[in-house]
Formats: structure tokens, sequence, C-alpha cells
């Protein structure tokens, strides 16, 4: 009888059937790994300022040891994450915030549970998965725009039959290109079609700004905004995010987002390195300006292979095909850069890339020595 019960459950756990589409990744050159981050100068990861790095938010006190109980409806709040949150929204200059567990959290949560079935969202060809799926999660309609085309947006907006919400969604710093969307003409023709503006603010968080507050209020577009999106896992070095907006839209989000109600609350020692980083922020100048200074030298250099144009710490190098993009990416692994290439189906067929962030701990003699390699 036991026996009979193994070969049943053998039977019943056979996994053969994936063994297809992963042997089709692995023909593509397409297979992911998972890696331990070497000895080697770091031109890969999105600890933009080095607040990682450098320890700065050493959490190590025995007032945090206690860790998560529980949703935050039920056991998990308490006065530091509120206070968090308070702090945040502040600097923001934001009406009210709710923290969520990580970025792709609070695109899910926030997309999937306001926009409607008489609503309709038109978002950026280019925005992150987390968008593309809080989006395929909502009840809405749903069409892309061209990346960062006002034209083809407009003409998006004018031609969409809405019977209810109408709603904008992009990035401030796009992640895999680099590039800044044109933030102030999409908050126009918001206005001009009364669409709703959600912004990802990602890849800004700590980087754009005096203080490193975004782009959004470098641009001061806050009051344009329906929702903002703030990661914690880019720049601040932590784990988490906060969805920005009004009183009521942090009520709704904490009466209908599935993402926030059904989800352990962040441990209080999490929320206590997210304000320590938002802390530094505004200290943060001479980071921020020799991020600016490598960014300019990367820009002013040539290099064999196309570039993306940006302003931003990420700098993309087109490689199409992704045995050559993995070749070139091991090339400079070899010689003691961690560069990583991102792969079809990540990004289209032909546009496979070398995805090469500056930091702030990067010398002016590693980054000139990564880029006599690319030329």
């Amino acid at each position: 009888m036991f026996l009979t019960s193994l070969l049943s459950f053998a039977y019943m756990n056979d996994d053969d059937f994936l063994l297809k589409r992963l042997r089709e990744r692995q023909k593509s050159d397409a297979f992911r790994r998972l890696t331990i981050h070497q000895d080697k100068v770091d031109f890969c990861s999105n600890d933009y300022l080095g607040i990682s790095k450098n320890h700065l938010i050493n959490t190590a006190n025995n007032d945090l040891s206690q860790g998560s109980t529980g949703s935050r409806l039920l056991s998990g709040n308490y006065e530091l994450i509120e206070e968090t949150e308070k702090f945040i929204t502040h600097f923001h200059d934001a009406a009210a915030g709710l923290i969520f567990n990580s970025g792709y959290d609070a695109n899910i949560g926030l997309l999937s549970s306001v926009p409607q079935k008489d609503d309709v969202i038109i978002y950026d060809h280019l925005s992150h998965a987390s968008i593309r799926d809080g989006i395929r999660l909502s009840f809405a309609q749903s069409f892309s725009f061209k990346h960062s085309d006002i034209t083809d947006l407009e003409k998006k907006l004018s031609t969409a039959e809405a019977k209810g919400n109408l709603f904008v969604v992009t990035e401030s710093v796009f992640s895999m290109d680099g590039d800044i969307g044109p933030l102030k003409a999409i908050a126009s023709l918001c206005e001009k079609y009364n669409a709703a503006l959600i912004v990802d603010e990602a890849h800004a968080t700590g980087v754009i700004g005096e203080k490193g507050e975004g782009e959004v209020q470098r641009q001061n577009l806050q009051a344009k905004c329906f929702a903002r999106i703030h990661t914690f896992g880019k720049a601040c070095g932590c784990h988490g995010a906060i969805v920005l907006g009004s009183d009521n839209l942090r009520n709704y989000l904490i009466n209908f987002s599935r993402a926030f109600i059904y989800t352990t609350a962040l441990p209080p020692s999490a929320i206590h390195a997210i304000s320590n980083s938002y802390k530094l922020f505004p200290g943060m100048l001479e980071e921020r300006a020799h991020l600016q200074k490598l960014v300019e030298l990367f820009n002013a250099s040539n290099h064999r292979h196309e570039k993306i144009k940006s302003e931003t710490p990420i700098q993309v190098i087109i490689v199409p095909g992704n045995a050559a993009a993995k070749a070139l990416a091991e090339q400079l692994q070899h010689a003691g850069f961690e560069v990583r290439a991102i792969l079809y189906p990540t990004v289209p067929k032909g546009a496979e890339r070398l995805r090469i962030v500056l930091h702030s701990f990067n010398t002016l003699e590693d980054t000139q020595r990564l880029m006599a390699l690319l030329q």
C-alpha cells in the first residue's frame, strides 16, 4: 500500500512537461541562471548612491529585533511604519502615502485595483513588467502608446472610448533604456483629456533632483499626478515602495488592493533602513554630482556599438543577438567588471544590450577602463 502510494505521488509530480520551454530558452541563448555577485567593479547593480554598498543603513538595533507578525490590517501595523510613510510623503510633497513590500507589489496593487471595467489605461510601450502585469490584472481596457511619443499618446487619448475614467501610465526614468520620459508634455495632455496620470519614479528616486526627490518634483508636476510610485530597491539600497496620492487613494488601497491586504507587513528593521536612506538623500550632493560627471564622461566617449542616449546613470549599449550580448558581457566580466547582458525576451529581438549602471562609488579610472574596452 505504501509503495503504491509513493509511485502514485511520483507520477502525479512528474515535471517533464516543463522541459520543453526550458529547452527552448537554452536553444535561444536566453536561459536564466542565478549567479553570486563576485568581487568585480560594480557596473551592474541599482545601488546608484552606494547606500547599500557602504553600509550606511546598518540597522543592527535591539529595539528593532522583532520581526513581522502579520498583515498591516491584522497585527503588522506599528508606529514606525506610519511615521515613515508620513516622512516620505512630506519629502515628496504629497498628501498621503502607503508603503508596499516591493515596487512590483506597489504597481500590481495600484493598477489591479483602481482602474475598473469601464475605464481605459494608456501606457508607455516600454513600461516595466510590473506595470504591465498590474494592468493585465485590472478589469480596464488598455492600450500602449509608442515610447515617449506625444503625438501617438494624443492620438490614443483622443480616440479612447472610456465610459469611466481614463488613466495614463508612464515611468520617469526607463529602466531598460535609461532615458527620461517627457513628463511635462504628458501631464499637459492628461489635463486636456481629463486623464489621471500615474508615474513610476523607481529609477529617479534619490538620484534626480536637488535632494533626490525625483523627476516629477524636479519639474514641479506633483500636483498634476494622480499617483506616484517611489521604489526603495534602487538608490535606497533597501526593499519596498510607496504609492503617493490623495487621502482617498490611500484609503482605497487599504480597502481594495489585494497586494497590500493579503501580505505580511515589512518588519521594523526594513522600515528603519528605508527611513535612514531618505534622511541621507538631501545630503548626498557630492555623490549625485560625481554621478553626473560619470554620465557626461560616458556620453562623450566613442563606442563601437550603438548607444542609447541617456542622461541618467543607466547607460545602454545595443549588441544585437543573445549570443553576442552575452559574449561581450563575459569579456568585460573577465576583465574585472560586473556588467550584465539584457537578453530577448526581456527586450525585443535585435535590441539585446549591455545595461551599464554608473554609481557614485565608481572611480573615473575604472569608468575610463571600462569605456576603453567598449571602443
